[in-house]
């Protein structure tokens, strides 16, 4: 393996640290990088306790270096194949179609009469206040 960390690389290694945000990863070559909550796995992960612990062996994918500020970006996501769709996490939102609001009655010319009832009942409070 070459000293040089290169974005596209894939390389094991060992997670040091958890926090909200990500977990931080010990690299060959005495190297550190963040892994991002969003990289961690496919789908969402409210919880990176859920997923990652530390000292678990896991391969990551460099996805940015910047060595002049020490930050190199890592994925651990991109590192593994792609569930399929069935294996995939279902979505935390339904893809039932919403149901219409009901309209009134009257319909849409008695929401505006409604609207324009209020709206001048405000702005006329408005004015009021304001020639005090």
């Amino acid at each position: 393996m070459s000293e040089k960390i290169e974005v596209g690389q894939i390389l094991e290694g060992t997670i040091t640290g958890i926090k909200p945000f990500g977990a931080f990863v010990s690299l060959p070559n005495s190297y550190n990088g963040l892994v991002h909550i969003s990289h961690i796995t496919h789908g969402y992960l409210e919880n990176i306790a859920d997923a990652v612990k530390v000292g678990d062996v896991v391969k990551v994918k460099v996805l940015t270096v910047d060595l002049t500020n020490n930050k190199i970006s890592l994925s651990i996501k991109e590192a593994l194949e792609k569930p399929k769709a069935e294996e995939r996490p279902k979505p935390r939102y339904s893809n039932k179609p919403k149901k219409e609001p009901e309209a009134p009655v009257d319909g849409f010319e008695a929401l505006m009469k409604g609207f324009l009832k209020d709206s001048t009942e405000r702005q006329t409070d408005i004015n009021r206040r304001l020639n005090r």
